[in-house]
């Protein structure tokens, strides 16, 4: 399970390739610089979804979580952290 720091450079390409977006560093605010508006901000969460394979809340998120690909990169990574323990007890039912 990647840490968020093995994320940042998937999410960078993510902005880069996908949302045709170049964000000069990973601390970059996105929300300040007009990198990150409501449709690409849309967009991204579908890609998180898609990529990811996490189920992203509407109304559970909070804005800051999405300030700045370093940010960005721990969400999904608690993410995918918060996944691993009920993947583990689906498996250990099934067994």
């Amino acid at each position: 399970m990647p840490d968020a720091a093995a994320l940042i450079p998937v999410i960078t390409r993510m902005f880069e390739q996908e949302l045709h977006v170049a964000v000069p560093a990973p601390d970059t605010d996105l929300f300040e610089t007009g990198a990150l508006d409501s449709l690409t901000f849309v967009d991204l969460l579908l890609m998180i979804e898609r990529d990811f394979g996490l189920r992203v809340s509407l109304d559970r998120i909070e804005l800051g979580a999405f300030q700045s690909i370093e940010r960005i990169a721990a969400f999904v990574a608690a993410g995918l952290a918060a996944r691993a323990p009920a993947e583990e007890r689906r498996h250990a039912r099934a067994e």
